[in-house]
């Protein structure tokens, strides 16, 4: 059996002639394998030793500055980096510490100084692109990108920055494409890891997000999103202790990170609560399929115009409508009827099932909203950008629409498992945003 290497980590931060590409890489195998504590105790004693020089040499300023950002201190590591403008790899790395606390603008123009003072020319642009597009500059970024690309299109950081560039353009299936080259180039690409779980994530694919979530936090430095986000999936399958560990691991790094703290305490909460296991799955699996769309299913095209006319949706809605109610809709004849009966019993419902416990159905085609409202009132739950966690209550609840959320009180949401204060008070925020807010607030 193959012996794993020892890496002397002391040697690195303290004897190596040079600290450029090659050590840091080294350093970094190091902290994301069994010498993680090492690489933090001689991390600690070198910082400790700068502390207390006054006048330290800059090389360990720099190496103490690189170690910071590795083991995601990034407030820590700026103090540091941010000593020596004129190093080249000390800007390239003090520009992914700002990109970090997001000051894309600083970042951009350190990475431009970290290119000019000689450190990979080529990656210091591609991230300057990335950058650039974080500020909203799409054609700038794209135009510097693409002028790298003789050189730059080989590596996996080109591919993921013209993957980013497609998704804030809206093309999902090109961004898609994108970062799944660039996981192809680089196996261990964790942004673009990230971003492929995020996409699966979001289309409920959460066997694989966690998959891809897991792979994205194998190589240091570990991104916190990644580490909140997957956490967030552990704890909707029932793995409250591997969702407690990430997020104790992002309060490891970031002792004041108040979501991180928010949903630990929820962990604890829940671990007190006793629910019927079984019960709950049974609940979970009924509500994903009410919250089906009707346009999952094989219905011919004048059934399927028949319920989008008279605004039936999903699986659930048919379950609050009587047969007479879809009967005396335009072109809704017995042809239809006997296709979406026969659809239900194969689910395993039936049409009118729900009618005497569901409340009355809304449209909003009301004289009190004006177009503009009733078009946000019809805009999809997906439209607010919510965390996994939110998102998920929100399909356990049978929320497809914000007007459907905005008729829900604060109490109501509160009773849905594993939806808290930190759920409530996001979901209060974007409805803000949008200019509206729930039910008695």
């Amino acid at each position: 059996m193959e012996l794993l290497e020892t890496i002397n980590v002391r040697e690195l931060f303290r004897e190596s002639p040079t600290f450029h590409a090659e050590e840091i890489k080294q350093l970094n195998k190091a902290l994301g394998g069994a010498q993680a504590a090492d690489v933090r105790a001689e991390l600690a004693s070198l910082k400790s030793d700068v502390d207390a020089s006054g006048s330290p040499a800059d090389t360990y300023v720099m190496r103490v500055g690189v170690g910071l950002y590795l083991t995601g201190r990034h407030p820590e590591a700026d103090d540091y980096l941010g000593r020596l403008p004129d190093d080249s790899v000390a800007s390239y790395y003090h520009a992914m510490v700002l990109l970090s606390l997001e000051r894309p603008g600083d970042a951009e123009h350190k990475f431009a100084q970290a290119g000019r003072g000689g450190f990979d020319p080529v990656d210091c642009k591609l991230r300057q692109a990335g950058a650039i597009r974080i500020q909203g500059r799409l054609s700038d970024a794209e135009e510097l990108l693409r002028a790298t690309a003789s050189e730059g299109a080989t590596r996996a950081e080109y591919s993921y920055q013209m993957g980013c560039i497609l998704s804030d353009q809206g093309d999902r299936f090109g961004a898609i494409e994108y970062f799944e080259r660039a996981v192809d180039m680089d196996p261990h690409h964790s942004r673009a890891l990230f971003s492929l779980a995020n996409e699966n994530s979001l289309h409920g694919n959460d066997d694989e997000a966690i998959r891809l979530y897991e792979r994205s936090l194998s190589k240091s430095p570990q991104h916190i999103g990644a580490l909140l986000n997957l956490g967030l999936l552990y704890e909707d399958s029932e793995n409250y202790s591997a969702a407690a560990f990430c997020f104790r691991r992002v309060l490891e790094t970031q002792p004041f990170n108040e979501t991180a703290k928010l949903y630990l305490k929820d962990i604890e909460a829940t671990n007190n609560m006793y629910f019927d296991e079984e019960t709950a799955r049974n609940e979970a699996k009924l509500l994903h399929l009410l919250n089906r769309p009707v346009t999952d299913f094989e219905l011919t095209v004048r059934s399927r115009n028949c319920l989008e006319n008279i605004n039936i949706r999903t699986l659930g809605d048919l379950t609050t409508v009587t047969e007479q109610e879809l009967l005396s809709g335009k072109n809704f004849g017995e042809t239809s009827l006997l296709e979406i009966r026969d659809l239900m019993i194969k689910h395993s419902l039936k049409i009118g099932q729900n009618i005497n416990s569901a409340p009355a159905r809304e449209t909003f085609q009301s004289q009190d909203l004006s177009p503009e409202e009733q078009a946000l009132m019809e805009k999809t739950i997906s439209d607010m950008n919510l965390s996994v966690r939110a998102r998920k209550c929100m399909v356990r609840l049978g929320i497809t629409q914000i007007g459907e959320l905005v008729r829900r009180t604060a109490d109501e949401l509160l009773a849905s498992k594993n939806f808290g204060v930190t759920s409530l008070n996001e979901i209060r925020a974007k409805l803000t945003e949008l200019g509206t807010k729930l039910r008695n607030d």
